[in-house]
């Protein structure tokens, strides 16, 4: 989960100690646990291979985290509580519903393409790999990290700007915006995420006048 040090909105979570510092042998173990899982899969990844990938011996993994569970949890939970976040401070800044929804639909498009997405990729495809009680806590913060959506979206069905239902748009979204990370390549000359966020806007029905 790299991401710029100095962005405030880590730092206030790092000082709350709800996410770990991405420069801290707790954050570069997360760092490289999310890539190991992402790339081999969770059960594929063992714990020789997470403690070779931050140079340490594997008994030491074992200072922060007492199961290689409890790793692929504290990557989930700290990639919504950051997600969050940012989302939510992203959304408090539009002044209106539908450029809340804008900002929302920025933002989760950074998070997936940009520095968390080995992490929500994670998310996605590890799930089952979790134990109930930790799918139970992981769920309680997607809940906190999910209203953001339903919220907004409940608000523009009640201006009459959405037609769709707000649970199904949110749903459809979700799984449109995550494939993006299949194909969307900006660095080829393609779409900015704003561009891409002004495109996904206007299938919405919602473009700028």
């Amino acid at each position: 989960m790299a991401f710029v040090n100095q962005n405030p909105i880590l730092q206030s979570l790092i000082a709350e100690q709800l996410v770990s510092d991405p420069s801290s042998a707790r954050g570069r173990l997360l760092n490289e646990a999310a890539r190991l899982f992402r790339d081999k899969g969770y059960e594929r990844t063992t714990v020789r291979d997470l403690a070779a990938a931050v140079g340490i011996q594997s008994g030491s993994l074992f200072h922060h985290f007492r199961t290689k569970e409890e790793i692929l949890k504290a990557v989930m939970v700290e990639t919504i509580r950051l997600n969050t976040a940012l989302m939510q401070a992203a959304a408090d800044q539009a002044d209106s519903a539908r450029e809340k929804l804008r900002a929302l639909i920025r933002a989760e498009l950074e998070s997936i393409n940009g520095q968390t997405g080995e992490a929500m990729a994670v998310l996605v495809y590890e799930w089952r790999s979790l134990s109930e009680s930790s799918q139970a806590e992981v769920l309680e913060l997607r809940d906190i990290y999910e209203n953001l959506w339903l919220s907004t979206l409940q608000q523009l069905s009640k201006e009459h700007q959405l037609g769709a239902d707000p649970f199904i748009t949110r749903r459809m979204l979700t799984g449109a915006l995550s494939w993006t990370v299949t194909w969307y390549r900006p660095e080829r000359g393609g779409l900015t995420l704003d561009g891409l966020t002004d495109q996904v806007m206007a299938m919405l029905g919602l473009a700028q006048c």
